[in-house]
């Protein structure tokens, strides 16, 4: 039986950009990112989370991090131009994404909201995001990825 495609997939094939699907077990729906590159046998420095946040003006942002890292509220402010950010309730997830916690990636959203990914990303050939479901993992060259999802880079992790 062929793996349903997510919208996360479809966005990427509509825009003609090849990548692999990874899937994973998760009994309880319950993982934590690092255990995720450990199952799929990745680096977790290439296996990145979906973080959405609210800005101090009231707008979404959404920052893409390696999944070992830590988000640094005050960079990550800087580097969408705003005062503060602050992460958005998890029963809101869902109502802002389309997506479910665990679940959420940075292509296919609702509403295409300004994205950053952590710098480190540059220096990758690959990186794998959420495939827009628990359990599931889209690899992708970071090159064809950031343009698709209109992101920029910067420091936005803690040292």
């Amino acid at each position: 039986m062929a793996e349903a495609k997510t919208n996360a997939m479809r966005m990427l094939d509509r825009a003609k950009i090849s990548y692999r699907v990874h899937v994973y077990e998760h009994a309880d729906g319950k993982i934590d990112g690092v255990s995720v590159a450990e199952k799929l046998g990745q680096d977790p420095a290439a296996v990145y989370k979906t973080l959405v946040t609210k800005g101090a003006s009231g707008g979404n942002f959404v920052f893409v991090i390696p999944v070992a890292k830590e988000l640094d509220l005050k960079k990550a402010a800087k580097a969408v131009g705003e005062k503060s950010v602050a992460m958005i309730p998890v029963a809101e997830i869902n109502k802002t994404t389309g997506y479910i916690r665990g679940g959420c990636s940075p292509v296919g959203m609702k509403k295409l909201f300004p994205t950053v990914f952590d710098t480190a990303v540059e220096s990758l050939p690959a990186v794998c995001v959420s495939g827009g479901r628990i359990g599931c993992q889209i690899e992708v060259s970071p090159g064809d990825l950031l343009p698709l999802v209109r992101a920029k880079t910067a420091p936005i992790t803690t040292d």
